[in-house]
């Protein structure tokens, strides 16, 4: 139940974060594949696909034959005019003139048509393998590379092999076909004019070299500098909220458009690339057909070849100049294409990786035995780069218990969720959910506090935490979560975008729907009605409560009510336990949560947040450990 975007998450298992911990100082690009694994991908996609391929190779190949007919009767056109030939012999080779010309047009658009259906296929196929790869990513790993890597690659490069597929490898083919044809078709009128049209082909050779070496690399340049722009437009817009507060617009406008100008100039550099490739692609075919007449010349004064066996040889020539042009000229397109098809060839590469990790069992982290204790955490450590977020941290929820966990911002709530969920691995200690780790697909749900609710009908949305439940079990679950609303809105309703806005309240009553559905071994309720106004929170407070009613829960609160609630309640502060118990027995103990539950009671804030991260630092300097 992989979500593509921070939600109001429902979340089997580990896809998606409970909150975006600081992302690393220095990103870590997704792996790109190398030009002998991407021909490898590419070819086991076709060979999937054989017949079609046999049968769309026959038809491009009988057009290019069909193409040769063309110069090779205007060469019998002009040798029947000079020998005088009756006008009915001369209007046959005109109407085969003719009907060469309508065939070849028409094979040509067919081949054209089932190439690119067949890569259209195949492109399909790899798409969704992308998708899936991307998906199923660890969480980390995106977050090391940045969310606009993923995003440029399951879109920009993506489109990119899409637009080569429909219009540049169709045309590619046939003209690597003609080519090759035209040059057999000159050896059969004298191979002397082979020569000389190969005389062009070194020029054109060192031109496709030149151009090769400096556009490859630039081209990879220029995706990597497309990626960065997207992460950060994804940032800008993400924070947007942050960003127009603290009165930072200017210079991330800045920054967005330091990382466009960057992007711009890499891709100007390649059109200036291109433009001097063409030149010497013209130079090339000046020489060669130069050296095409001249050899026409000599051979027809010799009396060897005919004034039409040279005309044929100068139009077989002529007609190169187009699929040269095609074939040399669209490696520019190819070049992108490669580029972009790499990266996605690399991204699925990053999830065959990521699932022979997450089959080993990491020396951090193992199985244990499986009894009452749901999770298990002994000694747990975890750093952020050089900070450390977590220090030794060890806790035990029993099954059918809700732990609440609370805590100042960058305590290491979160943290201890996605450890948990399986989002990260521990940097020391071990971690048992249900008595092993990495915890298995759809044995934990998260349910965070940012709100998403997917397009389609709200039973489409419901089922993605059971695709087989039926609607009386939908139905249910919404009443669990005293979502009244859905009876007059009905499940076929769509919702999401392009239908129905739910408000956020709605919403987060819809996760934790999901959550019922799923019925997991774990819920992680991450400040999941964090976002919930006054006036609704004690409605999706309750709706919570009924939602973890017999399961075992670990519950980030941003409400000492949610703490109140649970059975028990942790208390982290710089990463570590300080306090632990039943909210009365903390209450009566008068440490740090009796302070916090003080301030919350007597409605001294109104803000619990800001109260927390208060405490805090006033207990700090007091040597007193905080909340």
């Amino acid at each position: 139940m992989s979500e593509p975007s921070p939600a109001v998450t429902t979340e089997p298992s580990a896809p998606t974060a409970p909150a975006s911990p600081p992302a690393p100082t220095t990103r870590v690009p997704l792996p790109v594949a190398s030009t002998r694994q991407t021909r490898a991908a590419t070819w086991q996609l076709l060979r999937e696909r054989r017949g079609r391929l046999a049968a769309t190779s026959a038809v491009l190949l009988l057009a290019a034959v069909c193409g040769l007919a063309t110069p090779a009767l205007l060469g019998v056109l002009v040798d029947q005019v000079v020998d005088g030939a009756q006008t009915s012999v001369l209007v046959a080779v005109a109407a085969g003139l003719l009907a060469a010309g309508l065939t070849t047009a028409a094979l040509g658009m067919v081949g054209r048509v089932m190439l690119a259906q067949l890569c259209e296929s195949a492109l399909a196929d790899l798409r969704e393998d992308v998708l899936d790869a991307a998906l199923a990513l660890p969480v980390a790993r995106v977050e090391a590379a940045g969310s606009g890597d993923v995003v440029s690659r399951v879109s920009g490069d993506v489109e990119a092999v899409s637009d080569a597929i429909t219009g540049v490898l169709p045309a590619f083919t046939s003209a690597a076909l003609t080519i090759a044809l035209t040059l057999v078709g000159l050896g059969a009128l004298d191979w002397r004019f082979a020569v000389a049209a190969v005389v062009a082909a070194p020029l054109q050779a060192l031109a496709l070299r030149w151009f090769l070496r400096r556009s490859g690399p630039v081209y990879r340049t220029v995706r990597v500098a497309e990626a960065e722009r997207t992460e950060q437009v994804i940032e800008t817009v993400t924070a947007r909220r942050t960003v127009v507060s603290l009165g930072l617009g200017a210079a991330h406008e800045q920054l967005v458009a330091d990382r466009s100008r960057h992007a711009i100039g890499l891709s100007l550099h390649a059109t200036g690339l291109l433009a001097r490739f063409y030149n010497q692609l013209n130079m090339a075919e000046l020489v060669g057909l130069s050296c095409v007449l001249s050899v026409g010349w000599w051979l027809v004064g010799s009396g060897v070849a005919s004034i039409g066996a040279a005309t044929a040889a100068a139009l077989f020539f002529y007609r190169l100049f187009d699929p040269i042009g095609t074939v040399l000229g669209q490696v520019d397109e190819l070049q992108k294409a490669g580029a972009g098809l790499a990266r996605l060839v690399g991204l699925t590469g990053a999830r065959s990786d990521a699932g022979q990790a997450a089959c080993r069992e990491p020396a951090t982290a193992g199985p244990s035995e499986v009894g009452d204790d749901v999770v298990v955490l002994d000694r747990v450590s975890f750093s952020y780069g050089e900070r450390r977020v977590l220090d030794e941290v060890s806790l035990t929820v029993r099954a059918g218990e809700q732990v609440a966990v609370v805590g100042a911002s960058g305590a290491g709530k979160t943290t201890l969720a996605a450890l948990v969920l399986g989002i990260h691995p521990p940097g020391s200690g071990t971690i048992a959910v249900g008595g092993t780790w990495p915890p298995p697909p759809r044995s934990t749900v998260l349910v965070s506090q940012q709100v998403h609710v997917f397009s389609g009908t709200l039973a489409d949305d419901l089922r993605l935490a059971d695709p087989t439940a039926e609607d009386a079990r939908l139905l249910a679950a919404l009443d669990t979560v005293g979502a009244t609303w859905a009876a007059d809105l009905g499940l076929e309703t769509l919702v999401g975008a392009g239908g129905r806005e739910l408000t956020a309240d709605q919403a987060q009553q819809l996760a934790l729907a999901r959550l019922v559905l799923a019925d997991p071994v774990l819920a992680v309720l991450d400040e999941a009605t964090a976002e919930a106004g006054s006036g609704s929170a004690s409605v999706l407070d309750e709706a919570a409560r009924a939602a973890l009613e017999g399961r075992s829960a670990i519950v980030v609160a941003h409400r000492l009510s949610q703490a109140a609630s649970a059975d028990r309640v942790v208390v982290l502060d710089a990463g570590r336990v300080v306090e632990e118990g039943t909210h009365d027995d903390l209450v009566r103990a008068g440490g740090t949560y009796a302070t916090l539950w003080e301030a919350w009671s007597s409605g001294r804030t109104s803000q619990v947040t800001s109260a927390a991260v208060e405490l805090f630092e006033e207990s700090s300097k007091g040597g007193r450990l905080g909340a």
